[in-house]
């Protein structure tokens, strides 16, 4: 008798947590919940990108510093919209060297528009 009580307990309790387990899989797969579930996982994409995008902002800029101190390239205070530029001696040759190429270049080089096919 106990072992007919026992066994009839045990496989009610088994049939109890199948049907919940069946449910909760059941619920997951609503429209609502697969919506909810795509929802979730683009906004964990969305704040992925983010991260990654700040992660490459923040090296270009430290690989900027490092060219621009390899190069001895500084920002000037003294001009309003802060763009980094040659220090003095070397921004006055770069000046007058563009100065005398560009006068030779405009008189010397022709461009063919035919030639690009």
């Amino acid at each position: 008798m106990f072992r007919r009580a026992f066994w009839f307990t045990a496989g009610a309790a088994a049939g109890v947590w199948a049907t919940t387990k069946v449910n909760r899989q059941l619920k997951k797969l609503t429209p609502e919940s697969l919506a909810a579930q795509a929802a979730d996982k683009a906004v964990e994409a969305g704040h992925r990108l983010k991260d990654f995008a700040l992660d490459v902002k923040a090296g270009m800029t430290q690989r900027e510093d490092e060219l621009n101190d390899a190069l001895g390239l500084h920002s000037d205070p003294d001009r309003p919209d802060n763009v980094t530029a040659l220090p003095g001696p070397r921004r006055l040759r770069a000046i007058e060297h563009d100065k005398t190429n560009h006068r030779s270049n405009h008189s010397t080089v022709t461009y063919n528009r035919n030639e690009d096919h």
